[in-house]
């Protein structure tokens, strides 16, 4: 099954709300408000690597006060 884990830079100050957005997203598996070059850590997973896409490109990258996003693709998952 892909994964991914994805680094969010939100607006200033829009850090819960797009965190509390995320969270209700059935593909996110785990989510963190982080201190850093980020502000939020989330861990997606989907059916294939298509579908893996679609979630960062419709779901994450597109809410609203999302300013940006690094996307790390998991290439040897968790055993």
């Amino acid at each position: 099954m892909p994964s991914a884990f994805v680094m969010i830079n939100t607006e200033v100050g829009a850090e819960k709300d797009v965190l509390d957005r995320l969270r209700k997203l059935t593909d996110i598996k785990e989510s963190y408000a982080v201190f850093g070059i980020y502000d939020i850590v989330v861990k997606i997973e989907a059916d294939s690597m298509e579908k893996l896409k679609e979630i960062i490109d419709w779901r994450i990258r597109r809410l609203d006060k999302v300013r940006s996003t690094l996307t790390m693709i998991v290439t040897e998952p968790k055993h």
